[in-house]
C-alpha cells in the first residue's frame, strides 16, 4: 500500500488489503471452516432420522451404518480443525508480519525529530504486543463470523421445517442477544484502548529504567525507580480492572443467554407437545441444534472483545502510518554522486518545532573541498545543530545547505548520508559482536577490511586482547566495553565507510590523552583530501584545523586560524586561555 492509501482508506479497507497476498491460505481456512460447520449441522439431522425411522424400525444395519458415517465425519472434522488451527494461525502470523514490516519500514522514513518526541517503549509496544491482537482478529474474525453464520442460519432453516413456532422463538432471542453484545462493545472498546495506551506507557518506563540501571545504581536511586515502576504498574492495574469489569458484564450476560436458551426451548417445546402440536423426538432434535449453535453464538459474542482489541491495535498502527515524514525525498530527487566535498551554508536559520526560539540565526558558511573546519563555542550555541543540517537530520527553517552546489533537499537522503560519515559524542553500539558493529560502516566489507579499519582507529590491539577477539559480544549499547573502546569502534566504522565528508562531534571526548593523540594522527590521515567538520570543546585538539569557527547564540562570531583568533583576543582566545588555565 502507498502512503496515500493509508491516508484515504478506512480501517476496514486497510485491514482487508493485508489479506490479498495470502488469499490461498485464507480460502483454505474458510473452506475447512465451512466443512466443520456442515458436519455440526448434519449430526442433529442424522439423529432425527435415527429417532423417527431407524430405531423404531429395528434397522440395525442402517442405524449402525449411520453411526459409522457420523464417526468418520467427526474424524474428518478433527483433521479439518487441525488445518483451521494451524494454517489459520499461520495466515494470521503472515498478516502480522506484513503489517510489522510496513510499520518498521515507515518508521525508518520518519525524521530524527519524530524519535526525539516518541519514547522507544511506546514504539516497541506498537511493533509487538498490539500487532498480536490484529493477528487474532485476522485469523479468528472472518473464520468465526463465517462458521457462526453458516451454523446459526443453517440450524434455524432446518428447525423451521420441523416446528416453525419454536424456531421463530429462537429467531427472536438471537438478535436480542446480539443487540446486547453490541451495546457492550463500546465499553469494551474504550477500556481496550485505555489498556493499550497504559501498556505502551509502562513498556516505555521499563525500557527507560532498565537502560538507566547503571545510573540508578550509581546514585543509589533504586527505590526511586521502584516507585516510578509502582506508579506505572498501578495505572496498568487500574486500566486492566476496568477492562475486566466490562468483560465480566459481557461474559455474564452471555452465560445468562446461553443458559436461558435451552430452558426456553424445553419450556415452549413441552408446551407444544402437551398441546399435540409437536413430537418429543422433534424436541430432542431442537435441543441438539440449540447445543450446536450455542458455540457459534459464543464465538460471535467473544468476537466483540476480539474486535475491539484488534480495532484498537489497528487504529494505533494506522495512526503512525499516517504520520507524514517531514523529511521525505522530493519528487525527482537526484542521487548525489562523485562528491568533492564543497559545503555551502547560505543564510541558514533553524528552530526546533518551528517555534520562535532560533538555534541558528542567518548563518552563512562556505567550506572548500578537503578543508578541515573546527566548530567551537559555548554549550547550546548551535554547533551540533549546524552540523546536523548537513546530512539533513533536520530541515532548515530558512536559507539552504548545499553539497557541491546541490541543495541537500534536492537529493535523496540515502545518497546524501552515504557520502557523509558522522562520529557522534553519544556513541551507540548494537548488542552484537565487535566485528558486526564495525562492519555496520560498510555491510559488505570483508574481515580483512574490518581489521584494517580497527587498526587505523587504534582499537585493533584491544580487540585482539578480548576473549573472542572480533567475535566478542559488546553487550547492550556496548556496556561490556570502556568508553574509549566504544568510541574507537565507532571511529573504525567511519574508517571503513570511507566517506568524502566527515563530521566529528566530540569524537575523541572519551579518550585518554595518549589514545587521543593516536586517534588524532589517524584523523589527520583520514581527513587528508576530505572535507571535515570537527565539533570540539577541547580546543587543543583543533589547533591544526584549516579554519576555526566560533558559534555563540546561533551566530558565527569569529572565524580564522588558531593563530589569527588568538591574535584577535575575542571569544576564542578567552575560551582557549580559560581551558589552559584549568589544565
Amino acid at each position: 500500500m502507498t502512503k496515500r492509501d493509508f491516508k484515504n482508506w478506512g480501517l476496514f479497507h486497510i485491514f482487508i488489503s493485508y489479506f490479498r497476498p495470502h488469499l490461498g491460505l485464507f480460502a483454505l481456512d474458510m473452506a475447512c471452516a465451512l466443512l466443520i460447520a456442515l458436519v455440526d449441522l448434519a449430526f442433529p439431522f442424522a439423529s432425527r432420522i435415527c429417532l423417527y425411522e431407524l430405531i423404531p424400525g429395528n434397522l440395525y444395519g442402517a442405524f449402525f451404518g449411520v453411526i459409522a458415517i457420523i464417526l468418520l465425519a467427526y474424524l474428518i472434522r478433527s483433521l479439518l480443525q487441525y488445518v483451521v488451527v494451524y494454517w489459520g494461525h499461520a495466515f494470521g502470523v503472515l498478516v502480522e508480519a506484513d503489517i510489522r514490516e510496513d510499520l518498521f519500514t515507515h518508521l525508518q522514513t520518519l525524521p530524527v525529530s519524530f524519535f526525539d518526541k516518541n519514547r522507544t517503549g511506546h514504539l516497541m509496544s506498537r511493533l509487538t504486543a498490539e500487532l498480536f491482537d490484529i493477528t487474532e482478529l485476522a485469523h479468528h474474525g472472518p473464520e468465526d463470523v463465517f462458521i457462526s453464520l453458516v451454523t446459526v442460519i443453517g440450524a434455524i432453516a432446518v428447525l423451521f421445517t420441523i416446528q416453525w413456532r419454536l424456531a421463530l422463538m429462537l429467531l427472536i432471542l438471537i438478535p436480542l442477544f446480539l443487540l446486547l453484545a453490541t451495546l457492550n462493545r463500546k465499553r469494551l472498546r474504550d477500556t481496550s484502548r485505555a489498556v493499550k495506551r497504559v501498556t505502551a506507557s509502562i513498556n516505555a518506563d521499563i525500557e527507560s529504567s532498565l537502560s538507566g540501571m547503571r545510573t540508578a545504581k550509581a546514585f543509589a536511586n533504586e527505590q526511586a525507580e521502584h516507585d516510578k515502576f509502582d506508579a506505572a504498574n498501578d495505572r496498568f492495574r487500574g486500566s486492566k480492572k476496568a477492562q475486566y469489569r466490562a468483560m465480566g458484564i459481557f461474559q455474564s450476560s452471555l452465560e445468562l443467554f446461553t443458559s436461558i436458551m435451552p430452558v426456553a426451548v424445553i419450556a415452549y417445546g413441552g408446551f407444544l407437545i402437551m398441546r399435540g402440536q409437536m413430537d418429543y423426538r422433534d424436541l430432542i432434535t431442537f435441543t441438539l441444534y440449540t447445543s450446536t449453535f450455542t458455540s457459534p453464538i459464543r464465538k460471535l459474542a467473544n468476537l466483540s472483545e476480539m474486535l475491539v482489541n484488534g480495532a484498537a491495535g489497528l487504529t494505533r498502527f494506522v495512526e503512525i502510518m499516517r504520520v507524514e515524514p517531514e523529511l521525505a525525498d522530493r519528487p525527482g530527487a537526484r542521487e548525489l554522486q562523485n562528491v568533492q566535498g564543497r559545503i555551502d551554508v547560505e543564510d541558514v536559520s533553524f528552530s526546533y518545532d518551528g517555534d520562535d526560539t532560533r538555534v541558528l540565526n542567518h548563518v552563512t558558511l562556505h567550506v572548500s573541498p578537503g578543508e578541515t573546519v573546527a566548530v567551537v563555542g559555548p554549550s547550546g550555541g548551535g554547533k551540533t545543530t549546524l552540523c546536523s543540517l548537513i546530512p539533513r537530520f533536520y530541515d532548515v527553517s530558512g536559507g539552504s545547505v548545499k553539497i557541491d552546489g546541490e541543495d541537500v533537499r534536492d537529493v535523496t537522503q540515502k545518497s546524501l548520508r552515504r557520502n557523509i560519515g558522522v562520529v557522534q559524542q553519544d556513541v551507540f553500539l548494537f548488542a552484537d559482536t565487535v566485528m558486526n558493529n564495525i562492519r555496520y560502516g560498510r555491510p559488505g566489507a570483508t574481515d580483512d577490511e574490518v581489521a584494517q579499519a580497527a587498526k587505523r582507529a587504534e582499537i585493533y590491539d584491544d580487540i585482539m586482547a578480548m576473549p573472542q577477539g572480533f567475535d566478542t559480544y559488546v553487550g547492550e549499547r556496548g556496556a561490556l566495553l570502556s568508553g574509549g573502546q566504544k568510541q574507537r569502534i565507532s571511529i573504525a566504522r567511519i574508517f571503513l565507510k570511507d566517506p568524502p565528508v566527515l563530521i566529528l562531534d566530540e569524537a575523541t571526548s572519551a579518550l585518554d590523552s595518549v589514545t587521543e593523540a593516536k586517534i588524532q594522527r589517524a584523523f589527520d590521515e583520514l581527513s587528508r583530501g576530505r572535507t571535515t567538520m570537527i565539533i570540539a570543546h577541547r580546543l587543543s585538539t583543533v589547533r591544526s584545523a584549516s579554519r576555526i569557527l566560533v558559534i555563540r547564540d546561533g551566530v558565527i562570531t569569529e572565524q580564522g586560524t588558531h593563530r589569527e583568533l588568538m591574535a584577535l583576543g575575542g571569544d576564542y582566545a578567552n575560551l582557549y586561555n580559560t581551558q589552559n588555565l584549568h589544565m
